[in-house]
C-alpha cells in the first residue's frame, strides 16, 4: 500500500456491555505523531487509505499519520466537542501524546476543543478553513444542506457544496461536470450527514482560545462561503492577544476548498511544523 497506508477500525469500551468504534488511517515512514482531524463528509473514510495517503503524502516521509474518522454510530446531539473527546480517547488507547494536529473545516472546530481540553495531546495546532464562534454565513450553509438531505434531495445538497466551496474558477473550470457529479456522487448514509452536520452549529470555543498554549498556524481562504475568511481571521486576533505564537495565511482568490485548491496548502503546513520547532 502506498506509504503503508492501513486502515484500522479502534474500538473504545464506554461501559462493560457497550463500546463505541472509530475508523482511521495510517501511513508514514516516521516516527514522530501527526493527527488529521478532516471535515464533514458526505461519506466515512472507509476505502480511503491510499487516497489519502496520497494526498497528505507530504509528512509521509517524517511523520507517522494519523487520519480519524467520527465514531461509527452519532447519536443525535452529537457535537464537535464530542469529537475532540473521541478523538482525545482514541490517541490515548493509541500512545499517541505531543502530537501535530491538523484540523480542517468541522476538524478544526474539533481541534480546538482538543487543545484547550487536552493540551498533553497537542504539539503544533494547524486550523484550516475553520471558525470558533458560529456566524450567519455557516449557519445558512449547514442549514442548507440538513434541509435538502432531510428531503432527499442529495444531488442538491451535492451541487450546493460544490458551489459553496470551491472557487469560481474552479467552479467555472468544471461548470460542465457539475450536473453529472450531483447525479452520481452518494451520500452514504444521510441520517449520519445531518447529524454530523448539525454537529457544525455547536462549535463555541472562542472565549476559551486564550486557553491554547502551543504554536497555531490558522489557514484559509478569504472567499470562504462556508464559514468566511474573517473567521480565521478573529482565530488569530484572539490567539495573538493572549500571547500565542500564532501565525495566519489566507490565500486571496481561494474559498473553503483552499486544502484541495491550493498545491502549497499542505507544504505551508509543514513549514509551519518544522519553523515551530526551531522558534
Amino acid at each position: 500500500m502506498l506509504y503503508g497506508a492501513k486502515e484500522s477500525t479502534l474500538k473504545i469500551n464506554v461501559t462493560e456491555t457497550r463500546c463505541i468504534k472509530i475508523k482511521y488511517i495510517s501511513f508514514g515512514k516516521g516516527e514522530r505523531p501527526l493527527v488529521i482531524i478532516p471535515g464533514l463528509s458526505l461519506r466515512s473514510i472507509s476505502g480511503m487509505a491510499v487516497p489519502l495517503a496520497y494526498m497528505y503524502r507530504v509528512f509521509a516521509k517524517d511523520f507517522k499519520v494519523f487520519v480519524f474518522d467520527r465514531r461509527d454510530d452519532v447519536p443525535e446531539g452529537f457535537t464537535v466537542s464530542d469529537i475532540a473527546d473521541d478523538i482525545a480517547e482514541a490517541m490515548r488507547i493509541l500512545g499517541i501524546k505531543n502530537a501535530d494536529i491538523i484540523g480542517i473545516s468541522q476538524g478544526g472546530m474539533a481541534a480546538q476543543y482538543l487543545a484547550v481540553r487536552y493540551p498533553e495531546f497537542v504539539r503544533t495546532l494547524t486550523l484550516g478553513v475553520t471558525l470558533s464562534r458560529m456566524n450567519d454565513t455557516v449557519t445558512a450553509a449547514v442549514n442548507g444542506w440538513v434541509k435538502n438531505a432531510e428531503s432527499g434531495d442529495i444531488g442538491a445538497v451535492v451541487n450546493n457544496m460544490i458551489l459553496q466551496m470551491y472557487s469560481d474558477r474552479y467552479v467555472k473550470k468544471y461548470k460542465r461536470l457539475l450536473p453529472v457529479i450531483s447525479k452520481f456522487t452518494k451520500l452514504e448514509d444521510p441520517t449520519r450527514f445531518v447529524i454530523l452536520a448539525k454537529a457544525c452549529l455547536t462549535c463555541d470555543i472562542y472565549g476559551e482560545l486564550e486557553k491554547i498554549k502551543c504554536p497555531v498556524f490558522v489557514i484559509g481562504g478569504k472567499l470562504d462561503k462556508i464559514v468566511t475568511g474573517e473567521a480565521s481571521e478573529q482565530i488569530a486576533e484572539k490567539l495573538v492577544s493572549s500571547g500565542c505564537k500564532c501565525r495566519l495565511f489566507l490565500y486571496d482568490g481561494l474559498g473553503h476548498a483552499a486544502y484541495e485548491e491550493a498545491k502549497d496548502f499542505n507544504r505551508k503546513i509543514l513549514d509551519f511544523i518544522w519553523n515551530s520547532d526551531h522558534e
